[in-house]
């Protein structure tokens, strides 16, 4: 928090580039199923506008690997951006260029300019000097309210940021910070953090990073099979990350050692096969001589642990939540990941924050999210900043 913010910037009558994070998700139709980024960047749009700016915004939108891709324009997003933005915006069909800029200096105070992809370039991705000072002629101060694509060192989030004389953190980079940051440095006990996800090798980081803080450790998905092998539990056929034992194994040792719960299944759903309208079970409680039945997989977590962790979240003061503890696109697999969020739903007087990717969808899909304290909006971002790095997108911004 020691970064200049849009707040303390003046910006009537100048063009004010804004980075955003408008990578959302969409059907097979092209159309977005989910625009909370879209929503989070209005706040910092509107302050601009309310403050007589004339923005400009760059984006990213999937993979299209620094050339033109049709089905990864931005002109969806733009026709929802209108929609809930409202006021006088417009689209750009290129990024940088004599065109593009011409576009930037015909705005009024208070109009917007969404420009497109910016990873149809090529020099996007690899932090070319040479684009990033092409996209700095498009505006006069910058700011980077991209939280989720804050762990990238590009030219729209890095290079731009060296080119124009004042780089300021949006607002929604400033909530972000807030409580991935400032809430957890020094968080409300007992602080409990619910890890799901598929590889324990991507949670390394953040479960030594946490096991600093944490009171409470709350293992679910494919990674707990992981732990549960390591302690001699038989698996099955579930997923497996077979050159990881010994690191559970010293995780699980560490958490002893600093006297910290490190809480795993103690049953599962399992099937024969991960498909809609599956044949699934609950397993028996584990032991050292029962666990997942020969040639049956484990895929959720099981009614009795759903149990054990709710009755823990429902006494924790602060819940950090990254990464759903089951397959739960598929509803008869979604029970554990649904009786988590609703556990924290309940536990109103804690401070809940949810770290972004697919524990923010599944919060979504089961109407929860307006019972969270917190919802991130960044995947990868999340952790890193959890685990203790410095963020190049927050770094090239403008000290205080």
């Amino acid at each position: 928090m020691t970064k200049l913010s849009v707040r303390d910037l003046t910006v009537r009558g100048k063009r004010v580039l804004v980075r955003v994070d408008f990578n959302v998700p969409v059907d097979e139709k092209l159309q977005i199923t989910d625009d909370t980024r879209i929503i989070e960047s209005l706040p910092t749009i509107e302050l601009l506008r309310k403050n007589g700016a004339r923005i400009v915004l760059l984006s990213h939108f999937g993979r299209p690997r620094g050339k033109p891709v049709a089905q990864y324009s931005l002109k969806p997003v733009f026709e929802r951006l209108r929609t809930v933005l409202g006021g006088n915006i417009s689209f750009s069909n290129e990024c940088v260029g004599l065109a593009a800029e011409a576009a930037t200096h015909a705005l009024r105070d208070g109009d917007v300019l969404l420009m497109e992809n910016v990873r149809f370039y090529p020099g996007e991705e690899t932090n070319d000097p040479t684009f990033a000072t092409q996209l700095s002629k498009l505006g006069d101060l910058y700011v980077d309210d991209a939280f989720g694509a804050a762990h990238r060192a590009h030219a729209s989030t890095v290079g731009v940021a060296k080119d124009l004389p004042l780089a300021a953190m949006g607002l929604l980079m400033e909530r972000e910070l807030a409580y991935l940051q400032g809430k957890l440095e020094n968080p409300s006990r007992p602080f409990l953090v619910v890890l799901g996800g598929s590889k324990v090798s991507d949670k390394i980081g953040v479960i030594k990073a946490l096991m600093e803080k944490a009171d409470t450790f709350l293992i679910g998905g494919a990674m707990a099979y992981t732990f549960l092998k390591a302690q001699g539990i038989e698996i099955a056929n579930s997923r497996v990350e077979a050159d990881k034992l010994d690191l559970a194994t010293e995780l699980l040792n560490l958490a002893k050692a600093k006297d910290i719960k490190f809480l795993l299944p103690i049953d599962c759903i399992e099937t024969q096969e991960i498909k809609v309208d599956p044949i699934w079970k609950n397993t028996l409680p584990f032991s050292p001589n029962q666990g997942v039945t020969p040639n049956w997989m484990g895929v959720d977590i099981g009614s009795r642990t759903r149990a054990l962790f709710s009755e823990e979240i429902a006494h924790a003061s602060t819940i950090l939540w990254n990464g759903p503890v089951g397959v739960f696109e598929i509803p008869e697999f979604a029970g554990g990941t649904r009786a988590l969020a609703e556990a924290i739903a309940a536990n109103s007087s804690a401070t809940s924050i949810i770290g972004g990717g697919d524990s923010v969808t599944a919060v979504k899909q089961f109407g929860l999210a307006n019972k969270m304290t917190f919802i991130s909006t960044g995947g990868g971002a999340s952790l890193e900043l959890i685990e203790g790095h410095a963020l190049p997108g927050i770094s090239a911004l403008t000290d205080q």
